[in-house]
């Protein structure tokens, strides 16, 4: 009975060694990027079948208030905002209201050439429709309020850069005529969409379509870094990005979001499944893509990923199936970028669960 006694005491020795190591590197990994204590900071999280393994904020969440970052801060996701505008596709697909397969002339009988492109180009960034973000004429209306149709309107009749299906180029564009179809469809607003059919049914109470009006609880501030120093955000109206940037959400939200998915409580496996697959292009080759997902690999083992970028704040999130790891970092500064940290983090992750 002692030997045993002994025997359980040194497990737990080494467990608790090995969770304080696998602390130790990771944070090690993340200062690489996120040093300074009095410069915008951000924050990470790592899970394991559901359950939170690390979790930990750096830097400021706002410089003028001398404010520190918390586990808890909410931060503008940028273009993860695409993996929910995907995934609300897909819930309408599944009440009957719309196909992937569906021109989008169907939702938009004035779209050029909308009878060749399909609602799955729009999902995959294979339509070869005009990304309004490298537009010049952008700028003229950054700051102004516009309506989906209005922003439809403001790229459609560009020329297209290739032809449908033809190859796969990252495209903002198509998921602002998305978020017009699930408008137009559900008879309400994408903001209220996602909020009822996500937000609300799986509790991401932290979790908005972005304003820097409204008065929200624990936001991060968003900064920009000049030679001179750092300096405020560069100021959007969201309504520019709509569906294919401007969500805001926290870290807990955010796994419990990839938790909701796991347990099909947003969409059932079949249907949920079709984001997690890679889409053949007109030459048959593959394209890393799948609906609102870049589907990779790290070390030969597949991922699911998505980063965002939009001005003031960066994000990056990797999800292995095949382990149930989920690593997310945001950052509040567009000066720092967790791209690479996270996909560093899940590679010691994929190391320390396999002792």
């Amino acid at each position: 009975m002692r030997r045993l006694f002994l025997i359980l005491i040194l497990i737990s020795v080494f467990g608790i060694l090995s969770a304080q190591d696998f602390k130790e590197k990771i944070d090690s990994i993340i200062k690489t990027e996120f040093m300074q204590e009095n410069e915008p900071g951000g924050a990470f999280l790592v899970a394991k079948n559901g359950k939170v393994l690390y979790k930990k904020s750096f830097g400021k969440a706002n410089l003028e208030l001398d404010v520190d970052m918390t586990i808890n801060h909410v931060f503008q996701i940028g273009s993860m905002t695409k993996q929910f505008t995907a995934v609300a596709i897909l819930m309408l697909e599944k009440q009957g209201k719309l196909n992937v397969n569906d021109p989008i002339s169907k939702f938009i009988p004035n779209y050029p050439s909308g009878h060749k492109i399909t609602i799955k180009h729009l999902l995959t960034h294979t339509s070869g429709i005009q990304d309004f973000t490298k537009m010049k004429s952008i700028s003229d209306i950054a700051q102004k309020q516009m309506t989906p149709e209005m922003m439809v309107n403001f790229f459609k009749d560009e020329p297209v850069n290739f032809e449908a299906g033809e190859k796969f180029e990252y495209n903002n564009s198509g998921y602002i005529v998305l978020g017009y179809i699930i408008e137009l469809v559900s008879g309400i607003t994408y903001e209220d969409f996602i909020h009822k059919n996500i937000f609300q049914k799986i509790g991401m109470n932290n979790s908005y379509y972005a304003s820097d009006r409204k008065v929200i609880k624990s936001r991060a501030y968003g900064y920009h870094q000049k030679v001179d120093g750092f300096v405020n955000k560069t100021w959007i109206n969201f309504s520019v990005p709509f569906s294919s940037g401007s969500l805001m959400s926290t870290l807990e939200d955010l796994l419990k979001w990839q938790n909701a998915l796991n347990h099909n409580q947003v969409l059932d496996s079949l249907s949920l499944n079709q984001a997690f697959k890679s889409y053949k292009l007109n030459n048959g080759e593959v394209s890393s893509y799948g609906f609102g997902w870049h589907i990779n690999e790290i070390n030969g083992i597949p991922t699911r990923e998505h980063g965002g970028s939009i001005f003031g704040f960066k994000s990056m999130a990797v999800y292995i199936p095949s382990k149930d790891i989920y690593i997310v970092g945001l950052s509040n500064c567009d000066c720092h970028s967790p791209t690479e940290l996270v996909r560093e983090i899940a590679i010691i992750t994929l190391e320390i669960t396999k002792q």
